[in-house]
């Protein structure tokens, strides 16, 4: 008889719901006769059997501790398949379920406190060196933290290639005592739990090295195609090639040879009309023109037009003379022609020239204003209560 164990030290994980259907979906695969057992106080899956009106799978309610001799009557009784749902948190009674299973189940929930509670169980399956497979429940669809949980889980343990994803109809069909896959058989969720107990199926009898245990329909989607040799292809010649597809400059097999990977692939080969052409004719090197010659400065001032512009006028035997008595002995270094007698800029004169401040419109600011006595000054006005005040 074999012994599948439901285990998991945190609560909420699934494996009430998991065991209930697993047991199903193994008696109508032909695996039975199935035996559900429940270890839990709370006795959840005592409750859905008993609203359950199909007779199979049979069920045991025993303690954790009476498990030996229950699954030793139960082998007697020919019961095939033990499933085992354990309770949550209470270390001692998961362990002695693990110590008796053939295969431990680890269902999780894709959250972080579910990640971290699974360490705990996975070094009890290890004290005991008990084959463990873990099982992505209740997961969102198309939901980035369902993938990286199975990644995480990944670094601990085997991961089911499948998983159950949280749906409505989980927890509605139970409520009669049947399954997904006795009220929905063409759901999504009856086929995920029939691909999940294929591939349990398939584990088992990999374990006990029995191949009548193996599935007789095993979905192509649980492992990867035969790693076969790959088969080493005939070399295609290139002028097996069609003649359009090159042209007749690039027909060379030997250019496309490329003995080593690493090195530099040699030129196309050449049409014809290229192939080896003559060296190119050394032609007489070019004459070296006489350098260039800096012209002489002309000798002749008139030579560019004898103007008056540029004749060197004779100089003045006396420097100090006025050769014109009518100029300006101090012209504006800013005049030019007619304006060279001219006087130096002056600033203009303010508005108004010489008039005085009050013709201006403009206020003398330099005389003091009026001195105001202290004392005995005029007499204010009347205020509002007709009465004159004074300083």
């Amino acid at each position: 008889m074999l012994v599948v164990a439901m285990a998991s030290q945190k609560g909420g994980s699934g494996k009430t719901t998991l065991s209930g259907h697993l047991a199903v979906e193994a008696e109508k695969s032909g695996a039975g006769p199935v035996a559900l057992i429940d270890t839990d106080p709370q006795g959840s899956i005592a409750s859905w059997w008993n609203a359950r009106v199909e007779k199979t799978p049979a069920f045991a309610k025993v303690g954790a501790f009476d498990l030996q001799s229950a699954l030793q009557h139960l082998e007697r009784s020919g019961i095939r398949l033990a499933i085992i749902d354990t309770p949550a948190a209470i270390t001692d009674a998961i362990s002695h379920v693990i110590a008796h299973a053939d295969l431990v189940i680890v269902p999780c929930r894709p959250s972080p406190h579910d990640l971290r509670a699974v360490g705990a169980t996975v070094d009890l399956v290890d004290r005991h060196k008990k084959p463990l497979i873990f099982v992505v429940n209740a997961g969102t669809l198309r939901a980035r933290i369902t993938g990286e949980a199975a990644i995480a889980l990944s670094q601990h343990g085997t991961v089911a290639p499948i998983t159950i994803h949280h749906r409505v109809d989980f927890a509605a069909s139970m409520v009669d005592g049947r399954t997904v896959g006795e009220v929905i058989p063409n759901s999504q969720s009856a086929k995920e739990i029939t691909d999940l107990w294929i591939y349990i199926q398939d584990r088992l009898a990999r374990i006990v090295k029995d191949p009548t245990l193996s599935p007789e329909n095993r979905p192509d989607h649980f492992s990867v195609g035969s790693m076969s040799p790959t088969q080493d292809e005939p070399e295609v010649e290139e002028s097996a090639e069609p003649a359009d597809f090159r042209p007749a400059a690039f027909q060379n097999p030997a250019s496309y040879a490329s003995p080593n990977p690493h090195s530099v692939r040699p030129p196309l080969g050449k049409p014809a009309a290229y192939a080896n052409p003559a060296p190119h004719a050394n032609t007489a090197p070019y004459a070296n023109p006489t350098p260039y010659a800096n012209p002489a400065p002309p000798s002749n001032p008139t030579a560019f037009g004898n103007t008056a512009r540029y004749a060197n006028p004779a100089p003045n035997p006396n420097p100090n003379a006025n050769p014109n008595p009518n100029a300006n002995p101090n012209p504006s270094p800013y005049s030019t022609g007619q304006d060279s007698g001219q006087q130096p800029y002056a600033a203009p004169q303010p508005f108004g020239g010489d008039l005085p401040l009050e013709r201006r419109g403009m206020k003398d600011r330099r005389k003091p204003s009026p001195e105001v006595p202290l004392f005995g000054g005029p007499q204010r006005p009347s205020n509002i209560f007709g009465r004159r005040g004074s300083d």
